[in-house]
């Protein structure tokens, strides 16, 4: 690996008007942890876990409102066919490996298990992109272990982002990917509400950053060309907003749609799911006073994505294939010349 990585923010790349949580993250949401196990051993395994654990889901509490969109179905979501049927959400949010999937989820089902001694069915929701480019994928690595561990160490500070978790080994838009996130807070139901959002980024297209085009083939003139054009991209989305599993099927649509505003190509063996819940237990809000929340998803969707980018450094995998990260410097001087950014790092 090299250099480390910068979000968005720090570059001076700013997403929308709305502002942020004091941590810019999904975690802003209250009731809503994250947790990492990386398994990397610097040459052929960059892969592992991250989890978005909801605290508030225990006894008194077993689910929450929730739902998943499916932008294109080219994945192995576990569990996401009973949020749909059901509307909740029952269990921790987990991301890995394609091939480590099924060895997660039954993971997240002892998990579930020992939680509730008394249960005779369980619903893990489990999510994956294919991070074969860069990881020794066939080998399976990820165990029981790196599962509760990513679980059981979830926390409420700023998550780790980059080459980590579930996004050490990703590539996304020709660079270095990974871990991302972002939030924003809004005014609805007479109060401050936040929509947080965390992706897994590793789909194909054009990086485009507030409209500019950032192509690697541009600012990395040496870059790996052996990365196939496809792969996926998972997002979640947490809110404290009060919503019902409809009004959050349509957060998820829209979630999936902002991965058009950074150059995604959604080619046909890109499997893109966006996962929506809230911790919310209240009576939902009309759907007249929703569009802040849309607003807030877009934008909070958007950045996550970039920083997913910006955060991640240049990894060399199996069989010596390299993504190399995003060049901040050429980034900038490209933004700062179409006049979109509100600082100048580099000047």
């Amino acid at each position: 690996m090299s250099r480390p990585g910068r979000r968005a923010r720090d570059l001076g790349i700013v997403v929308g008007s709305l502002p942020t949580g004091p941590h810019n993250a999904i975690t802003d949401v209250p009731g809503v942890l994250v947790g990492h196990t990386t398994v990397d051993d610097g040459a052929d395994l960059h892969t592992g876990v991250t989890a978005i654990v909801p605290s508030g889901l225990g006894p008194g509490r077993w689910t929450l409102p929730a739902a998943v969109y499916t932008g294109n179905g080219h994945g192995k979501l576990v569990g996401s066919t009973q949020v749909d049927e059901l509307g909740v959400l029952e269990s921790p949010v987990v991301l890995t490996a394609t091939l480590s999937v099924f060895r997660a989820a039954d993971a997240l089902l002892g998990h579930l298990m020992e939680r509730r001694p008394d249960g005779l069915s369980f619903n893990p929701l489990v999510g994956e992109t294919n991070d074969g480019h860069l990881s020794d994928i066939r080998r399976r690595p990820i165990t029981e272990e790196h599962v509760l561990a990513a679980v059981a160490g979830a926390t409420d500070g700023l998550p780790v982002e980059g080459c980590v978790g579930a996004g050490a080994g990703t590539t996304a838009l020709g660079y270095k990917a990974g871990i991302g996130t972002s939030s924003r807070t809004i005014r609805t139901d007479g109060g401050t509400r936040t929509v947080g959002a965390l992706v897994q980024s590793n789909f194909g297209g054009v990086l485009t950053a507030l409209g500019v085009p950032l192509p690697v083939d541009e600012l990395v003139p040496a870059a790996d060309r052996t990365e196939p054009p496809g792969n996926s991209c998972m997002i979640v989305v947490a809110t404290d907003v009060p919503l019902d599993a409809r009004q959050l099927r349509r957060l998820a649509r829209r979630a999936v749609f902002a991965m058009a505003r950074v150059g995604a190509s959604f080619s046909t063996t890109s499997g893109d799911y966006a996962i929506a819940f809230t911790t919310s237990d209240q009576p939902p809000i009309p759907d007249g006073a929703i569009d802040p929340v849309f607003a807030a998803v877009l934008d909070a969707v958007e950045e996550a994505l970039l920083n997913s980018l910006f955060t991640a450094v240049t990894t060399t995998g199996v069989g010596g294939r390299t993504s190399h990260a995003v060049p901040h410097r050429a980034a900038v001087e490209r933004l700062a010349a179409a006049g979109r950014l509100t600082a100048r790092p580099y000047a």
